[in-house]
């Protein structure tokens, strides 16, 4: 007995196959809807794109439906914290009837059989979509042959993210934490719990005459200095937290690369701001930290959106609203640690998301930041 499909779920599967597997679309589970796809890559030419099997017989059905579509891209723009959101609505049982008409950032176009998959517009954005879908195949072997590839392709992808978001050891975060105890007990040891600004200066505290004179290597040195126990603790306690979820997630060399950047941005806008000031902690390469987490979870916020609104976001915002609000706090150089560390991580990329583009205007960003407060610091 010969098995067939309705031409309509015939020409869904090819497109929906071409999609997932061809351009790294990935399905968007909208409740409430029938007989609709939604996918989406906010990495594509379209963020979302939207295939409506339901048939749309008069205007004033299709305006209806546009509105539908208005509102899941608002929510998926909630979701995912993105600046802008535009859609590919496809729709295949429109009504000859119907006009479809511009509407701002979506695209709406009639696909009724395979030939019309041949539309300059759709041409134009992806080129290559009528050789990829699967033309020679009908029936069960199209049925299977689809179904076959968007599972190799979801267990392609659920293996790299696996690799990226499963626990790994930890190893930089650790070590960092043991070097910072241990030059807090070696300066307790030679100065009892002395904690003058003059004292920490003879360790490496950040002091920028002394930088002036030459002593850059204060940049970082200051980074690894607490003036008391509670300030170690805090520092320690957070750089824990946040260090071991960093390390997790970008690898060990990259991590360290992005406490180190952070810390210098943090020490340059805090020698150039507070010219007179001692200053001392790893809270400037922590709140670097917090930067390369924001970024992380901006890249990857289709997963991590609802984290960036409810976790990242508020801890970086109630930290630096303490620091405005507290005395004795440097949060010129936490500003400048944040700065460096979202900046280091465009720089260094991340995992499986790297762009190119992206990764250059990251260097350059943070070489300009660089030279801008160096000039700052000894130009003047």
């Amino acid at each position: 007995m010969e098995f067939s499909v309705d031409g309509k779920d015939e020409l869904l599967m090819r497109l929906v196959n071409y999609f997932v597997t061809e351009e790294n679309y990935s399905p968007i589970v909208v409740n409430g809807v029938r007989d609709e796809i939604w996918l989406q890559n906010q990495e594509g030419p379209y963020k979302i794109i939207r295939i409506n099997c339901n048939y749309i017989h008069n205007q004033e059905q299709l305006e209806y439906d546009l509105s539908k579509v208005k509102n899941v891209m608002k929510q998926v723009k909630k979701k995912t914290l993105s600046f802008t959101m535009n859609a590919l609505n496809i729709l295949l049982d429109l009504n000859e009837d119907v006009k479809l008409e511009e509407e701002k950032n979506i695209s709406s176009i009639s696909i009724k059989d395979v030939k019309d998959v041949n539309s300059k517009e759709l041409k134009e954005i992806f080129p290559h979509i009528n050789e990829k879908l699967l033309l020679d195949e009908k029936g069960l072997e199209l049925i299977f042959n689809v179904t076959n590839n968007i599972n190799e392709k979801t267990e392609k992808e659920n293996k790299v993210f696996e690799n990226i978001f499963r626990p790994k050891k930890i190893v930089v975060t650790h070590i960092l934490v043991v070097i910072n105890v241990v030059l807090f007990l070696i300066m307790v040891a030679i100065g009892g719990m002395d904690f003058s600004g003059s004292f920490l200066v003879k360790f490496g505290a950040m002091f920028t005459p002394l930088v002036k004179t030459g002593e850059v290597w204060r940049l970082v040195t200051a980074g690894f200095l607490h003036g008391g126990i509670l300030h170690l603790f805090f520092n320690m306690y957070a750089l824990y937290l946040i260090g071991t979820q960093v390390e997790n997630f970008v690898g060990k060399w990259k991590f360290l690369l992005i406490y180190f950047l952070s810390m210098i941005a943090g020490s340059l806008m805090s020698a150039v701001i507070h010219p007179t000031t001692v200053s001392v902690g790893a809270s400037g390469a922590i709140f670097g930290l917090l930067g390369a987490m924001l970024y992380f979870g901006y890249t990857y916020r289709v997963y991590l959106g609802n984290v960036m609104r409810s976790q990242i976001i508020p801890v970086i915002l109630f930290n630096l609203i303490l620091g405005f609000m507290m005395p004795g706090i440097d949060n010129t150089a936490h500003i400048g640690g944040l700065i460096g560390g979202v900046l280091a991580a465009m720089a260094l990329g991340v995992q499986r998301k790297e762009n190119s583009i992206q990764k250059i205007n990251g260097w350059v960003v943070l070489i300009i930041y660089y030279v801008f407060f160096l000039y700052l610091l000894f130009g003047r």
